[in-house]
């Protein structure tokens, strides 16, 4: 097959497919905000971007939920998959393609890609022994149990044991050229503590494992034993695959790999690491393809320091956090308050305190007060004539204003998203400091009128430059603070923002222009009044 080499002007990334067994849950809305956040980045560098996200409805989990209904298992996906579609609409996530494993399409690369690892000769038949998670859709080592022969992961659910008859895939044969890849390409698995827990994994030696099942009607038959049913991963990751597909081309893997391929990064949680860590890239060598290249695997929230449990009463339903403080607060805190990558608790009053304070004072005040005084000091609805050749190099804003733009590229780049929020605050903060200590008011009574417009300048772009670079995290209230200073851009409206807004251009210091006629000045995010306990 020859790939047509991809360009560096794209960039293809996936969520993880979820699992339908129930409506979406917040650590869905996690990764989905985390993908769509570089998805809008890149856009903004002019690329031209793949977004891919989807839902896994296939396996013995989704068949035993749509039992427990009494639905018919597609039924049950129909009715559960437009929660995630109406959840994605509702967190402003611009994904490019929605990839369902039920579809038929989807069928026919698998059975493309079946074929070709049956060919390298890296499937046979086998007795399977061993204690399997049906939450996890996965066998279990024995040493990996806990007491009571519990999931680690799935606490309150005892495993089952299966013996039984099925076809193998020789991950075994991959375990040398997989830890020859992992050193040869150090990034592929990121975070750095995730690269370990696969390294450490491996090297203990891997095992053939089983790709189809008995006793389940679930899902797509073994193309060469229609009486089993393949396995729920080997399906599932081929998913992503099937989703590169243009909408009217013949789902064969050439087509589907043509343009896209290789995927530059697969986000997923540190759950399903193993997966797409080791299981997929050793699938895709089975088949003589390119390998992804990164997977980046997060960590798991918390609410109130507790782990989020139906049983325990406590899970954090996103729609209605969406709906109580909208679609930028909820962005916002997840990407600013945990390190992508680590563990990270949804505590609400640090919710309040950390939006009250970063968006409604540092920023949204700032711009309010700044608008106010150019209208009075400066007798026009217009930027400050002063532009940026006005203004020293050692002003403090231009000082830091300077060096932002690489800086926050560099920190999305690495998915250091807290990282990114605090360099942009930063902006803000010194900002408010700033215009605290020249004090402009006193400067205009003072009759110094070219002081005053050199402050009030570097303060609105200053704000200007800190929505540019928060734009793929808060593009609401980016928009908003756009429009105010005379920008006619919509952070949401991606092709013409990108082409109207790009990076080069926008996160430089500076670019404001008398010519443009500011906004009426209006907050641009409401102060949240903490909830009174009943």
């Amino acid at each position: 097959m020859n790939l047509v080499n991809k360009t560096k002007k794209t960039f293809a990334l996936t969520t993880p497919l979820y699992y339908v067994n129930d409506v979406p849950h917040i650590g869905s809305a996690y990764t989905t905000i985390a993908a769509d956040v570089v998805a809008r980045f890149h856009r903004l560098l002019g690329h031209q971007v793949l977004l891919i996200t989807g839902t896994d409805e296939h396996g013995q989990k989704i068949q035993r939920s749509a039992e427990t209904l009494g639905k018919a298992p597609q039924e049950f996906c129909d009715e559960i998959v437009p929660s995630f579609v109406n959840l994605w609409q509702i967190l402003d996530i611009q994904y490019d393609r929605f990839s369902r494993t039920t579809a038929p399409r989807h069928e026919a690369i698998v059975k493309e890609f079946f074929d070709r690892v049956w060919k390298s000769g890296d499937i046979y038949q086998g007795q399977q022994k061993g204690w399997y998670c049906v939450s996890c859709e996965e066998f279990k080592e024995e040493r990996d149990l806990l007491e009571g022969h519990r999931c680690a992961i799935h606490t309150n659910k005892e495993v089952e044991w299966r013996d039984e008859q099925n076809y193998f895939f020789r991950l075994s044969k991959y375990q040398t050229k997989l830890t020859e890849f992992y050193q040869f390409k150090p990034d592929f698995i990121q975070p750095e503590s995730r690269r370990n827990e696969v390294l450490s994994f491996v090297n203990q030696g891997l095992q053939d494992f089983s790709i189809s099942r008995v006793n389940l009607d679930w899902g797509f038959p073994v193309p060469v034993d229609p009486k089993q049913t393949l396995y729920v991963w080997f399906d599932a990751l081929l998913a992503y695959v099937t989703a590169l597909l243009e909408p009217d081309a013949e789902p064969t893997l050439a087509n589907a790999l043509e343009t896209w391929w290789p995927i530059n990064l697969h986000l997923i949680g540190k759950d399903i690491l193993r997966f797409h860590a080791v299981y997929w890239p050793a699938m895709l060598l089975s088949a003589g393809l390119p390998l992804p290249e990164r997977v980046f695997g997060h960590g798991f929230l918390t609410k109130d320091g507790q782990k989020m449990g139906k049983s325990l009463g406590n899970t954090l339903d996103p729609i209605a956090l969406v709906q109580r403080y909208g679609s930028d607060a909820v962005r916002y805190y997840f990407l600013k308050e945990i390190e992508f990558g680590k563990d990270g608790d949804f505590n609400e009053v640090r919710f309040i305190n950390v939006l009250n304070a970063d968006l409604a004072n540092d920023l949204g005040n700032l711009l309010n007060r700044t608008l106010n005084m150019v209208k009075k000091y400066c007798a026009q609805n217009n930027v400050p004539s002063i532009g940026n050749e006005g203004i020293s190099d050692e002003n403090p804003l231009k000082t830091i204003g300077l060096r932002l733009g690489e800086q926050v590229k560099q920190a999305y780049q690495d998915l250091a998203f807290s990282e990114a929020c605090k360099a942009i605050l930063s902006l803000a903060q010194a900002s408010n400091k700033f215009i605290d200590e020249q004090a402009p008011w006193s400067l205009y009574k003072q009759g110094q009128q070219e002081s005053v417009e050199k402050v009030l300048y570097a303060v609105l772009e200053s704000v200007r430059l800190a929505a540019y670079l928060l734009s793929p995290i808060i593009p609401n209230i980016s928009s908003d603070i756009y429009q105010q200073l005379g920008f006619g851009i919509n952070f949401n409206e991606q092709i013409q923002s990108s082409i109207t807004a790009p990076f080069a251009t926008h996160a430089t210091w500076g670019i404001l222009s008398s010519k443009q006629q500011l906004g009426t000045a209006q907050p641009i995010f409401k102060r949240i009044e903490p909830p009174k306990n009943d």
